[in-house]
């Protein structure tokens, strides 16, 4: 029979769940640093290109290969047979073997075995082709690694955008909700006056207008707001349940250094993509260098060792031999193909040369252009600040002067309308200001998780959380059955 075991009762229940609640850990909201960190982790654009830099190694690898030594062995073991064999007849007068029939002539053996066995080694002394190919193997390990950088830096400025358009959203959505409660007090107190005959109907369906029109925009700005948690997750791989706001205190300054060019003189010594150009016209120069080498001779060393063995009669034993020497080979005419591949390499690098001189202006382009930009965003931030209090000052100006009689209720569902206007803009110019600044730094090839952190210390406000309930992201780290590492 079981032990009794007594029943708990309701309050001390309750207490169990209350201390054991006061010990359970709090769910902390995500910060940029903390996402950016996820990203690198798990973006599978940045593990795609991380596969791509050690494929890369891998072919610096085999193109070291051909310049050293290639030691090869062969092998066989043999039974030979003769199906049908002729016999001579070696009496007949004149000494003439004449052929007489079928059947084993002679003393040979026409069944025996056999084997074989050959090692050869060879070691190139000068094949200038095999030496610029590694050469450009080392290059293209170089530049594939510049990629790298590309694709890390451009990561972190989308997981970035994708997080402050989160907090911009939010904010958005926090003026649309404030909008369309105002507007609805405006719309019951139109009709509160309606029907005391105050007001006309005009007034009532003025206001029932506005109000459907802030309600639209409430919907659009949550849906935007729920977008933008997905775009994060795609980025990073990762659920959050909630992520850390932005001060109000964030410094709005203009970049430093406080000069154009010294920014651009900054993108030209940093920027990993101009370099990637750089290092490509550098590959092609090289691709000239294999391309005219099909006109130099090769020497190399070589070896044979070839040991047989066969039973056969009058053969029977074994022969073995080696040779060693230096072999040389001078191409001489190989149908016009290596001219015509150092053309063809010697405009590749022509156009790489161009690619380059373009990206060196577009960078420059956009770093200008960014610099201006987040030098008018500060601007524009005081601007829209100052436009909030103007509209809120006119609101209560047209509400005082609707009160009175002189003002109607369109114009006051408009001033409302500036207001929030006014509100959202001013997050605009927040986010945006960020945002710009952070592309600048990415033009300019400096953004790294050390700018993100300084700006990860403005990141203290009301955390922003949204519901996902559906299980979108579960199977986001499923790329299928992953290779196996090669046994060393």
């Amino acid at each position: 029979m079981s032990p009794h075991v007594p029943l708990r009762s309701p309050l001390r229940y309750a207490i169990s769940l209350l201390v054991a609640a006061s010990f359970a850990p709090t769910a902390q909201a995500a910060d940029l640093l903390s996402i950016s960190q996820d990203a690198l982790d798990h973006s599978a654009s940045l593990n795609s290109s991380r596969s791509t830099f050690r494929s890369t190694e891998a072919s610096q690898d085999v193109a070291r290969g051909a310049l050293l030594p290639q030691i090869s062995a062969t092998g066989s073991v043999y039974h030979s047979r003769t199906l049908e064999s002729q016999e001579y007849d070696t009496g007949s007068a004149g000494g003439g073997g004449a052929q007489v029939g079928g059947g084993a002539g002679g003393s040979s053996d026409d069944n025996y075995n056999g084997s074989s066995l050959g090692v050869s080694v060879s070691q190139a002394l000068f094949d200038a082709t095999n030496w610029f190919e590694y050469e450009q193997s080392k290059q293209q390990v170089d530049q594939q690694a510049l990629q790298l950088e590309i694709d890390q830096q451009q990561l972190l400025y989308d997981v970035s955008s994708a997080y402050f358009e989160i907090l911009r959203a939010k904010e958005v959505l926090e003026a649309r909700q404030a909008q369309e409660k105002a507007i609805s007090r405006q719309q019951e107190q139109a009709q509160e006056q309606f029907d005391v005959g105050i007001v006309a109907i005009t007034d009532v369906n003025e206001a029932k207008a506005a109000f459907d029109s802030a309600r639209a925009q409430r919907i659009a700005a949550k849906n935007e707001l729920q977008v933008s948690f997905e775009a994060l997750e795609r980025l990073t791989g990762q659920h959050y349940d909630s992520i850390e706001g932005l001060t109000d205190d964030l410094p709005i300054e203009p970049p430093k250094p406080a000069s154009r060019t010294e920014w651009v003189d900054l993108a030209m010594q940093s920027s990993p993509s101009i370099q990637f150009a750089q290092q490509a016209v550098e590959l092609s120069r090289t691709g000239v260098d294999i391309a005219q080498a099909g006109h130099l001779p090769t020497l190399s060393a070589y070896g044979d060792y070839n040991y047989s063995n066969s039973d056969q009669d009058q053969l029977r034993g074994h022969n073995e031999g080696v040779e060693f020497g230096v072999q040389a080979n001078l191409p001489i005419y190989t149908g016009g193909s290596t001219s015509a591949s150092v053309r063809q390499n010697t405009y590749s690098l022509e156009a790489t040369q161009y690619d380059f001189e373009d990206q060196r202006r577009f960078t420059t382009q956009q770093v200008r252009s960014l610099y201006t930009q987040v030098a008018n965003d500060v601007e524009s931030v005081d601007a829209q600040r100052e436009a909030i209090v103007s509209n809120r000052s006119a609101l209560e100006a047209t509400r005082a002067g609707y009160d009175v009689g002189t003002r109607n209720i369109v114009d006051v569902l408009d001033a409302e309308q500036s207001l929030y206007e006014a509100i959202s803009d001013y997050a605009d110019a927040r986010y945006t200001y960020v945002t710009d600044l952070l592309e600048l730094r990415q033009q300019a090839g400096t953004l790294s998780l050390d700018v993100l952190r300084s700006v990860n210390e403005w990141l203290q406000g009301d955390s922003v959380a949204i519901d996902m309930s559906d299980d979108g992201m579960a199977a986001i780290d499923d790329i299928g059955q992953r290779p196996a590492a090669p046994t060393p």
